[in-house]
């Protein structure tokens, strides 16, 4: 069942960036099924206009050729690199490697970065909404386990610059909302390797748990990193 986003106005406009992921994809379908969005688009590396996060230009040329189209009054980044066929995270210090350090780091927070600088401008100033998944790994205050350093180290990193980019966003945009979110475990080929498939949440149901989350803030939470559960998250 589609929840519609009562927050947002009637005929609004939507764009998931990282949309071919298993997350993207619901997130992209629920916001399609949603009798009050007039249009939801999907950006990937397939799609048209392609979307690379590890290519500069070609973000600001994807962005660019959607300004027409805008303004957006929600946009979600559902990117995120956690492992590969040649990277797993790391248990030790003895793991660290400066390839998957920058691997890791160029999706997960370099790739926002340009995300927040070239799609941001396209939000609707009175009352747009963004958000970037990240991860309650990358909460420095709740890391108990250690380990997994690029990809904790990835999610605090893009915590900094969601906090730091909404302080700016005030100022341009008063009644926009920027977010950093917590999706939890989600059977996805992300979290395969760790069990996913049995201890994760369908990507539906995780969708609509943060497209929840996403209509209950306002500007007032703008900088703020939640849970799917709407629980704030410690830094």
């Amino acid at each position: 069942m589609v929840t519609p986003m009562l927050s947002l106005p009637q005929g609004y406009r939507a764009l998931v960036l990282g949309a071919s992921g298993a997350i993207g994809a619901a997130l992209l379908a629920q916001l399609r099924a949603d009798p009050r969005c007039a249009s939801a688009l999907g950006l990937h590396r397939s799609s048209q206009p392609a979307l690379d996060l590890q290519d500069e230009a070609g973000v600001a040329a994807a962005a660019a050729s959607l300004a027409e189209q805008g303004p957006f009054q929600l946009i979600i980044n559902a990117a995120g690199l956690l492992h590969g066929p040649e990277l797993m995270p790391e248990k030790k210090l003895g793991d660290l490697q400066l390839a998957q350090l920058q691997a890791v780091f160029a999706v997960n927070t370099f790739g926002p970065a340009l995300l927040l600088r070239h799609f941001a401008p396209l939000l609707d100033r009175h009352c747009g909404r963004m958000a970037m998944l990240s991860a309650k790994v990358g909460s420095i205050g709740d890391n108990r386990l250690g380990g997994w350093y690029s990809y904790r180290a990835s999610k605090a990193a893009l915590n900094m610059l969601i906090k730091t980019a909404a302080i700016e966003l005030r100022r341009s945009h008063p009644g926009a909302v920027l977010l950093a979110l917590h999706p939890g475990t989600v059977s996805s080929a992300l979290s395969a390797p760790f069990r996913g498939a049995e201890i994760g949440r369908p990507a539906g149901m995780a969708a609509t748990e943060l497209l929840r989350v996403i209509d209950g803030l306002g500007p007032a939470d703008s900088g703020g990193f939640f849970s799917y559960s709407g629980e704030s998250l410690p830094w």
